[in-house]
């Protein structure tokens, strides 16, 4: 799980439109006991090849099938690395994807993907934090069905240097970036993720800064591309716009680092379908690591808020009360 001895912030934060917040990077990649059905964390991933993509959201390169169904156990996950880049600005990521074999045990580096399309959703850090500090979130969202990519942002990255926190607002257009050039690979042949790529469903989540920044992809310049988004511990970077697209916030009521009244005043300033699941007593970023109190709740609530809203997974959007209420942990509450 996260390492709590770990600093809780590397430098102070001012919550203004480019607003940011931090993650606390453990000593190591998290280490957690594999519960039934889901995948664990992988070691170190793979090189992979430099791709250049446009800065701006490209048409989607492939539609997905006209009967979709939800996968109905967990799937085996694969774990592989690429190297984007927009301009001179590079993105490394890490891609988890559902894969063939036996579900659970660590993600299989370069694994061949499960068959099928499974619909994108981009993970993005906090600052000073890195993709891999997440793999306890990201491969238990490819086990239950999606391509997850998480990019190292250029300057607000944990080995970043310099460190620039103002550099946040240029975040939303390299996720979009990362996700232009990640959705080409469905059609390069040869490539392990061709032809399972859902381009038609995309969602975004993300972590502190990375909530702000995935919040800012549905503002400013919207990528048309999002049909749902998840904002942990994160707050707004202007008001949505464009497709009324479902949003989920997830907050910590005792959170010191940003406010829980900034989640609240950034779901309260939607009218869009939402939802907000409150982590009570939860601070920052603690309710992340397997065994946490709130763990279950969180990955629960946002595995199943994104199977309603990128698979049309109407049960799974008929247990999400259940997923995130419980007495003394966690509060569950949805406009959607």
């Amino acid at each position: 799980m996260l390492d709590r001895r770990a600093p809780r912030c590397l430098l102070a934060l001012t919550l203004v439109l480019s607003g940011a917040a931090c993650s606390s990077p453990p000593a190591e990649a998290p280490v957690f006991t594999q519960p039934s059905g889901t995948a664990a964390a992988s070691g170190a991933p793979s090189t992979g090849p430099s791709l250049a993509p446009s800065a701006s959201a490209s048409a989607r390169p492939s539609a997905s099938p006209v009967v979709r169904a939800a996968p109905r156990s967990a799937l085996a996950v694969g774990v592989r690395t690429l190297t984007f880049t927009r301009g001179d600005r590079k993105l490394p990521t890490t891609v988890w994807y559902p894969a063939t074999g036996k579900a659970g045990g660590s993600p299989r580096k370069d694994a061949p993907a499960a068959a099928g399309r499974f619909p994108v959703v981009l993970f993005s850090h906090g600052l000073h934090g890195l993709p891999t500090y997440y793999q306890q979130i990201t491969t238990r969202l490819a086990a239950a069905g999606f391509v997850v990519a998480g990019p190292a942002y250029p300057f607000t990255n944990h080995d970043a240097n310099p460190f620039k926190q103002s550099d946040m607002a240029n975040q939303p257009a390299d996720g979009s970036a990362v996700l232009t050039a990640l959705l080409k690979l469905d059609t390069k042949a040869g490539d392990r993720l061709a032809g399972h790529l859902d381009g038609a469903h995309i969602g975004v989540a993300g972590h502190s800064a990375g909530g702000f920044t995935s919040a800012g992809m549905l503002a400013g310049t919207r990528d048309t591309r999002v049909d749902a988004a998840v904002v942990i511990s994160g707050g707004s970077m202007g008001a949505f716009k464009g497709t009324r697209t479902p949003v989920l916030f997830v907050h910590g009521d005792a959170d010191a680092v940003v406010n829980y009244q900034t989640g609240r005043n950034a779901y309260n300033g939607t009218s869009w379908p939402r939802a907000f699941l409150t982590l009570l007593g939860g601070d920052h970023g603690a309710f992340l690591g397997p065994g946490a109190k709130g763990f279950d709740q969180t990955m629960k609530t946002t595995t199943d808020f994104l199977r309603w809203a990128l698979w049309g997974d109407a049960a799974a959007k008929g247990r999400l009360s259940a997923d995130g209420n419980r007495a003394g942990v966690s509060k569950f509450e949805a406009k959607l």
